[in-house]
């Protein structure tokens, strides 16, 4: 190619030189590749990124700006407030300076749809735009029922979707060939403090997911969901900020397990089922707006009286429920930005049906605070946990919080991590402290239980039931 202006990577959450579609697409096709990330504080607020998560992407952008640097690509951070903001400031960008193309992965969000949107209409027709399904094994649409339509249940889905993906060839893209001499990096005004549990750089990442496909994912399905064991993969920051690609994950277990997709009662298959989880709500993200407006998937559970009271809320956020699994979970969430996989079930169950809180209270809270935060997943999860969401857990199924604490936590090893103050009490009553303190005439600084299971259950479920039969005669689900 003879362009004379380099063409524009847009980098969104894509943070990496290996597989990254557009990045590869753009090198192929064009002499010089200039990459801009837009960086959109105002927009960050409004879909209430976590603090932990702003501040990955910090580090990986002082991670990539080098690393591109080598190669001769420079990359450009430019302060935007809002997505639209950034898509008019890259289009007017891009037309001073005679850019001849812009590569993009894309997001399927309804705020990052408008934004691509409105950035393709603002380009002068010189100008050309490509944009690829990245984040996905699949792209949105590939997978659906005989119909036409996208699956509603999971289990049929993934069937689906692992035949249409074992006809698929999936490639790990490489990093992009040089495009000259290496070049200073760019100075960066941004802050860089690296996270304990995910630190950046592309290098880190992978060897996470090395590690847990050599040593852990066979024993994944039997160890997953006890919190006071590393039983889990934690890539889940790197999948969110698009560190690591869903592609190099899969390639990476297929390489230690080549017939997982056969073996499924194995460890590594439950994992690959996770990242099918995955797909799933990201193919529903962008076939269905409305879940972007934070509508709920059944729309008769619309309709539910939700409780109007802000301690309850206040004492889940906080860790002080009085239910010691909850609490530890609420406080590993606070104190880290990461919590396990059961823990996130146990807790959404409790603030929606033992508090009988709106679920998107909790749904909010949570993306303000996980590192690995992604809209899919984590409204996703939610909407599964307060029986809104397509195949999501029946409205009369209510998660014991002390029966869930004594199967998955039996000797409290990850309660006392977390609440020192039952640090004395037993491994029989550490899920009932209160309980041995009163036998034994104890003391124990830690809060009573806020509700009473047992009544918050039968009050959940008058509010679902209530719900239904006031949605009654309309139309429970119009997807």
């Amino acid at each position: 190619m003879t362009d004379s202006a380099p063409a524009v990577v847009w980098l969104q959450h894509d943070l990496r030189l290996t597989d990254n579609t557009a990045l590869y697409a753009a090198c192929q096709a064009h002499r010089q590749v200039k990459l801009i990330f837009t960086l959109t504080p105002g927009q960050w607020e409004q879909h209430t990124m976590s603090p932990s998560q702003q501040a990955l992407i910090f580090c990986q952008l002082h991670a990539l700006n080098t690393s591109a640097a080598a190669l001769g690509i420079t990359l450009h951070v430019q302060p935007c407030h809002t997505f639209e903001d950034a898509a008019d400031w890259l289009a007017a960008w891009c037309r001073e300076h005679r850019i001849p193309a812009v590569y993009v992965n894309k997001q399927y969000g309804l705020n990052e749809q408008r934004r691509d949107a409105r950035f393709a209409a603002r380009l002068p027709d010189t100008c050309r735009f490509y944009a690829f399904d990245d984040s996905v094994l699949l792209p949105p649409g590939s997978v659906s029922t005989q119909q036409g339509g996208l699956y509603k249940v999971f289990t049929p889905f993934r069937r689906a979707f692992l035949t249409a993906l074992m006809q698929t060839t999936v490639r790990v893209l490489p990093v992009p060939e040089a495009k000259g001499q290496p070049v200073s990096p760019a100075p960066l005004n941004l802050p860089q403090q690296e996270h304990a549990l995910f630190p950046s750089g592309e290098e880190a990442a992978l060897q996470r997911l090395a590690d847990f496909c050599q040593k852990q994912a066979a024993d994944y399905k039997t160890e997953r969901d006890f919190p006071a064991i590393d039983g889990t993969s934690r890539i889940s920051a790197y999948l969110a900020t698009g560190i690591l690609s869903p592609r190099q994950c899969l390639s990476r277990l297929r390489l230690h397990f080549p017939m997982v997709a056969d073996e499924p009662e194995s460890g590594a298959y439950t994992w690959l089922s996770e990242l099918i989880w995955r797909e799933f709500y990201l193919h529903q993200l962008a076939q269905y707006p409305d879940i972007s407006r934070h509508r709920p998937m059944q729309r008769w559970t619309e309709s539910i009286i939700w409780s109007p009271d802000n301690s309850g809320l206040l004492a889940w956020q906080q860790g002080k429920t009085g239910f010691p699994l909850v609490d530890a979970a609420m406080r590993q969430l606070n104190e880290t930005g990461w919590m396990h996989n059961r823990l996130r079930m146990i807790t959404a169950s409790f603030l929606v049906k033992d508090l009988l809180t709106d679920w998107r209270r909790g749904e909010h809270y949570f993306m303000s605070q996980l590192i690995d935060g992604e809209f899919a997943a984590n409204n996703g999860g939610w909407q599964w946990a307060a029986s809104t969401g397509h195949d999501s857990v029946p409205y009369f199924r209510i998660f014991n919080p002390v029966t869930q604490g004594k199967r998955f936590d039996p000797d409290g090893s990850f309660i006392r991590r977390w609440l020192p103050e039952l640090a004395e009490v037993p491994a029989k009553y550490i899920h009932t402290p209160h309980e041995w303190a009163e036998k034994n005439q104890r003391e124990i600084d830690y809060p009573k239980p806020v509700v009473d299971h047992r009544m918050a259950r039968i009050r959940a479920i008058d509010a679902y039931e209530t719900a239904r039969r006031t949605a009654a005669g309309g139309d429970d689900n119009p997807y």
